[in-house]
Parts: structure tokens; sequence; C-alpha cells
């Protein structure tokens, strides 16, 4: 990779980058040092930082920048300290400004765990789905992963994926469970096996209708995951439905922007206080749409029964323009377009993303028996990316 490399003027805090396809990137001397990854600074087999940024001094400087055929090296005049930069790192991490990288492969990596956003003409006749004997094959110790591989993408991509053939079992739909990632306990337990009985103060656990929904809107970290297997029903009722959340505030970007600037805002409190030991509340509200520094959207929490009272506005003009915002969005969410009805059977396990799909159960009369449990995100995004991208390419982002 050919390019060429200058200095600021005298005095400056930065080095300055000038690539091959004629972008520039600025680097902060003090950024540079702290992200010195020599022996003595950083240690490879845990991929941890061995130095203290607070030994930097303030006006760090180079004393002298050497430039390699595909690395740059920077001796400090701090201790004459040498570091080395490696080219293609440097790229990655541009930060001012960002840049897409040079490397086509590493392009080619990050499109590879591109989501497809859907209704339901896009998904109704080409459900994702997998089978349970190849995921129950595949393991780390075989070093033959391909079926879970193949099982994290479909579920990353659409936000659900339904596993067929799984023995009617709470004990092999736990072995499920864990064979993707480890189960997250909660007061609701942590493999749940249960019935319409009220056992928890929840109207999951009653005949009701339930609309559509993420769970955990009162915890600080909402679940990742959600596994379902409907082990039995002898009644009537009890369909699920799915929606995309992602496609649908895109709809409502659109064409009711000031609703989802509003839903963007608005920190929206959450209980769950139908236990008599229990009443759990986030450490801090969080807004229906959760988005990064670049305004991408995160994470949907949305749950009309565990909302609490809002009090609490920064203005109170707000409150009209909320309840409009609510009604926009219940509009497009509930549109049939938008609204995926799917009847679970037993022998068919549905996951999903809980921060992306909502899910809803109408009512059902009859006996039902349910299992599933929640998974860790953190966790799953994780090995999807290691399974996906190789340990290689996800490296180069930390």
């Amino acid at each position: 990779m050919n390019f060429t490399v200058t200095a600021t003027n005298q005095g400056n805090d930065q080095l300055e980058l000038t690539w091959s396809d004629g972008k520039t990137s600025k680097y902060h001397y003090i950024w540079l040092r702290d992200n010195c990854h020599c022996s003595t600074c950083y240690f490879p087999t845990t991929k941890q930082k061995l130095a203290s940024a607070a030994t930097i001094d303030d006006h760090i400087a180079p004393k002298n920048v050497t430039v390699g055929n595909s690395d740059i090296d920077i001796v400090w005049n701090q201790e004459d300290h040498l570091s080395t930069y490696d080219f293609h790192w440097l790229r990655v991490h541009s930060y001012n400004p960002r840049l897409i990288p040079l490397s086509k492969k590493l392009k080619g990596e990050t499109e590879l765990l591109s989501r497809q956003l859907w209704q339901v003409a896009d998904i109704e006749n080409d459900l994702p789905q997998v089978e349970y004997s190849n995921v129950m094959n595949s393991s780390e110790e075989t070093d033959n992963e391909e079926a879970i591989k193949d099982w994290s993408l479909k579920l990353w991509k659409y936000g659900f994926c339904l596993i067929n053939n799984v023995p009617v079992t709470p004990e092999d739909t736990e072995k499920l469970c864990e064979q993707l990632n480890y189960i997250r306990p909660t007061h609701y337990g942590g493999f749940w096996d249960f019935t319409s009985d009220l056992a928890k103060a929840d109207t999951a656990y009653t005949n009701f209708d339930i609309s559509s929904h993420t769970d955990g809107t009162y915890w600080s970290n909402s679940p990742g995951l959600q596994l379902f297997h409907l082990l039995f029903h002898d009644g009537t009722g009890g369909t699920t439905s799915l929606v995309d959340a992602f496609k649908c505030s895109q709809i409502l970007k659109e064409e009711y922007p000031d609703s989802y600037e509003l839903l963007c805002r608005i920190p929206v409190p959450a209980h769950s206080a139908g236990e008599e030991k229990v009443c759990i509340q986030p450490d801090v509200p969080q807004p229906v749409f959760k988005l990064d520094s670049q305004g991408n959207l995160v994470q949907v929490r949305w749950n009309q029964s565990d909302r609490s009272t809002m009090d609490n506005w920064d203005n109170p003009d707000d409150v009209p323009r909320f309840y409009k915002a609510i009604k926009d969005w219940v509009r497009i969410i509930s549109d049939p377009k938008n609204e995926f009805w799917y009847q679970m059977k037993p022998g068919q396990c549905l996951i999903f993303d809980n921060w992306r799909v909502f899910h809803s159960r109408s009512e059902f009369t009859g006996k039902r028996r349910l299992c599933g449990a929640y998974l860790e995100r953190d966790d799953f995004v994780s090995r999807l990316k290691l399974l996906v991208l190789g340990r290689e390419a996800v490296l180069d982002s930390i």
C-alpha cells in the first residue's frame, strides 16, 4: 500500500497521513502514544494494555518519524520511547475522519454482517430456518461449527430464526439454548418451563392477548436473545407475531420524522413489580430508540405493559407530542404489512433478537405449556463475529 506521510507544523499536536486514495487522516500524538503496541505497553497474549495513559506527557511529540514499507516508527520525546504503527491498523482506526478501509477483504468481511430489514412479504415464503440435528452436531471440540455459524448468521441477518425437529422436551430445548450461548438467569429463573397459571405475576403467565413488545425494558441491560418452544397446547389461539422494529423505525423516520426524533430522545421509565419481593427498574430510563454515536439504531425498547408513570419531563410541551408519537408508532408496528403472524408448534423452536424484533401472542384457550430462556447478546455477537469474520478480522477492530 503506497501513501505519503507528513507531520503537521512545528508545535502542533497531530500527525497527518495522506493515503494512496487521496484521503487524509489526523492522529493526536497523545492518542498514538496511548496506542503503542510494543511489549512494554501491550500484552499480546491477553490483548490488554500494560501502560497507563495517565503517565503520558501532555506535550508528547515525536523526536523522529520514519516511514517504512508497511509501518511507521515514531521515537517520542518522552523517554525516547519507540512505537511502531502498521499502515493497515492506522487506516482501520482512522478517527479524524472515520474512513472505509482500503482493504477489499475487510470491506467484504463487513458486508457479511449486513442486516436484512423486512416486512411480511419479504420473509413469509422463505423463513430463516435450521435443523436441530445439524446444530447439535456442530461444536468447537470437533472444529466444525458451520451449522452454528449458519444459525447465528440467519438470526443476525433477519432478527429471528426457527429451529426444526427439536425433541419435544424441556431438557433437549435447554441443551439447544446452551449450544448457542449462556442462559441468563433472572427472577423468572434460568431456563423456564411454564403454563398460564400465574406462577409468576406477569401477563406472560396468563392466557391474555399480549401486544407487540420487547422483554425486559425494566432492566438496565435488556435480554439480548430469547428462545421459545411450545411443548403442548390443547386449545385454540396463542398465535405468535413477529415485527422487525428496525424496519418499522425506518418507516417512522421517513413518514413521521418529528415522532422519530422524540422517541429517540424521551426516556421511558419501566418496572417489574408484580412479584411481592421484586421491584426492578433501570438505573437510567432509556428512550424507545437507542442510537450509537453515529446516529445508527442499536436497540428498540418497547413494552406498553411495563411502562411506568411518566412524571419527569424536561419540557411539559412534549407530553402531547409523546402520545402522538406512540400513536404513529403503533399504527406502523400493527400494520399487517409489518406484523407477521405464525403458529408455533411442538418440535419447532423460535429464537429472536430481543433488541430488534417484537413478539406478541394472541389470547388462547386450553392448556398451553411453553419453555425457553434468555441468552446474553454480547456473548452471541462475539461468537457470531468470530465464526463469520474470523479472529484476525475481529482483532483488527479493537
